[in-house]
């Protein structure tokens, strides 16, 4: 049994399987509704239900309160339609541009940038190349039927192997792999591009990248792209994280600075000790953006990292800052830890 669905205000209309989630039905039919997670926590894709019903897969409640519910929204990740449905939500334009693909690969490079992140250097089959965009991120299909989802951390514009940032989280299934047996000429299978967190061109606003973490994977992408667009856009760069180790790429940041005419990068720590010997600013890396940029309503905002941190720059950028709601793009760093929660 099949249900469509049609989108508001696009009209476009798309048929659902009655076991299939509204987004896995768009992207499966080239529809480019906003995601991220695919997995119910950070609530990119979330969108209203003007016509019909829906019921929810599991899905964290930060990411869709009871409140958000009676007023009709829904995690299209997690809904799945009980009959034809109509919902409203904004289209992105572009992110169905790059068919998703399965392929294998091969490990090339292991390489520890911080005692606990590893950046893979991947190659591709010979004459065959991954088309996607700047900031999207691949899955790999592990052997249990699991994946485990990340960022692409070099731009397509590159043309050279696939570069990701992983952080070792331990007792994790993959991390754990990737950190003790992994060994270069290994295979893995993997499926995309998938996600909408990628540059809107079609803006010349100026722009904020926020990263906590190993979200500086996508915006390293980002960055690389507007590099060879040869934009002049301006850019500020605000990474934060709990140490200085955590900066891994520190030394190129402050390259872009200096190279970059329209670039500007503010490195922020929360949890300095002493020995670290760091004096450059410190505290939570969303709210060093309200206090040098109090006035976000001409911008453009691109975070990517832990979902706390995405949250609240999504929420203070919008209430205090005056940031336009819908130029807020995001991509939250979602492990199994977060998914395991309520």
């Amino acid at each position: 049994m099949t249900f469509q669905i049609t989108v508001q205000p696009s009209g476009h209309h798309y048929d659902c399987d009655a076991d299939e989630t509204v987004l896995a039905a768009a992207i499966r039919s080239g529809i480019g509704l906003p995601y991220g997670c695919k997995n119910g926590a950070c609530g990119s894709c979330k969108g209203k239900v003007v016509e019909g019903t829906i019921h929810h897969k599991p899905h964290q409640a930060r990411a869709l309160t009871d409140q958000e519910k009676l007023q009709g929204l829904a995690l299209m990740c997690c809904a799945v339609p009980e009959g034809d449905v109509v919902i409203e939500a904004r289209e992105v334009g572009g992110s169905s541009e790059y068919p998703v693909r399965k392929m294998p690969t091969r490990v090339t490079a292991i390489r520890r940038a911080a005692p606990d992140v590893a950046i893979l250097t991947l190659q591709l089959p010979a004459n065959e190349a991954l088309a996607y965009r700047a900031g999207q991120y691949i899955e790999f299909m592990l052997k249990d039927g699991k994946r485990r989802a990340y960022s692409i951390a070099s731009a397509p514009s590159l043309g050279g192997p696939v570069e990701l940032h992983i952080r070792h989280l331990p007792g994790g299934v993959f991390t754990d792999h990737v950190f003790g047996a992994m060994k270069e000429r290994d295979i893995l299978r993997f499926e995309g591009p998938l996600g909408t967190f990628f540059l809107r061109e079609d803006s010349d606003k100026p722009i904020v990248l926020l990263a906590s973490g190993t979200g500086f994977a996508p915006v390293k992408a980002l960055v690389e792209h507007m590099i060879h667009l040869k934009s002049e856009r301006p850019v500020a760069l605000y990474w934060g994280g709990r140490r200085p180790q955590d900066l891994y790429m520190h030394a190129l940041c402050e390259q872009w600075a200096r190279e970059l005419p329209h670039f500007t990068y503010v490195p922020v720590i929360s949890d300095a000790l002493p020995e670290d010997g760091w004096t450059g600013r410190t505290g939570f890396v969303h709210a060093a953006v309200m206090q040098d940029i109090p006035d976000l309503s001409n911008h453009q905002v691109y975070a990517c990292g832990a979902p706390v941190m995405v949250d609240s720059a999504r929420r203070d950028y919008v209430e205090q800052c005056g940031l336009p709601a819908d130029e807020f793009y995001a991509d939250a760093f979602t492990t199994e830890a977060d998914l395991a929660q309520p």
